[in-house]
């Protein structure tokens, strides 16, 4: 695929789940009406915390792949999004258990555990929606060396982190940039997610992509549905929505 012109905005939707089915679609919904047919990515979690597994749920994955029909980008996001590891070393205890509130899944794996759960998970969906996945976003872009030396194994097209977007195979980097996302666990982090958005929507403008993600605790808060809303509208004004898989080389 050749790749188009710089400036493009590109949208995900993560934590895709029969856990959040109700607050995906709405999500769905708003990015059709900001951004009217244009190409966006969900991040399917085959088991969130291990209590929605996909094949439960044959409804939902008859509508994820009615989206995937319509070109909505699949990506693999962990296996059950829950951190179930024991961390050694006080930051990845830091990061697993006040950063990201104990969903880093991939951050403490070792490269065997983080191999597997890539090779099921990616065929588990593959299986669902009848075509490829478009990549792997670990959960809360947290990734260990178990889980970097598991993706440098496999052919995947991508993976994401907050600051970039790269080739696994060979490391090569798509894209650059901080991710415009939004918190709703606590008032405060609600409060700097939004204070971030409102100068992202000025400052990232020299980027040539831009990436902005949301998640379903998101719709709980009109505050957050509005500064997605302004975001998005913002930067649609000077940019163009593109799929992710734009990025790619020719």
């Amino acid at each position: 695929m050749t790749a188009v012109a710089a400036n493009r905005l590109l949208l995900s939707i993560h934590d895709v789940s029969p856990r959040h089915a109700g607050p995906v679609a709405q999500l769905a919904d708003l990015f059709e009406r900001l951004a009217p047919g244009r190409p966006y990515a969900m991040l399917v979690v085959p088991d969130f915390w291990r209590q929605a597994p996909l094949r439960a749920d044959p409804a939902f994955c008859r509508q994820l792949r009615a989206w995937s029909d319509r070109g909505i980008e699949m990506f693999l996001h962990g296996e059950c999004h829950r951190d179930e590891s024991v961390h050694d070393g006080a930051v990845a205890r830091l990061k697993a258990g006040v950063m990201t509130a104990s969903e880093g899944e991939f951050l403490g794996l070792s490269r065997a555990e983080a191999l597997r759960r890539l090779t099921d998970g990616r065929a588990l969906l593959e299986d669902i929606i009848g075509r490829s996945v478009a990549g792997f976003v670990a959960p809360a872009w947290l990734y260990g060396p178990g889980a970097m030396a598991a993706l440098a194994e496999l052919d995947l097209p991508m993976a994401e982190d907050h600051f970039r977007v790269w080739r696994p195979r060979d490391g090569r980097v798509l894209a650059r940039g901080p991710v415009i996302t939004w918190a709703t666990r606590t008032p405060a982090r609600e409060a700097s997610s939004l204070f971030f958005a409102s100068l992202a929507r000025t400052a990232l403008h020299v980027l040539p992509n831009v990436r902005v993600a949301v998640h379903p605790g998101d719709v709980t808060s009109p505050a957050v549905i509005d500064s997605i809303t302004r975001t998005i509208s913002a930067f649609t004004r000077r940019r163009a929505v593109e799929a992710y898989a734009s990025l790619m080389p020719a």
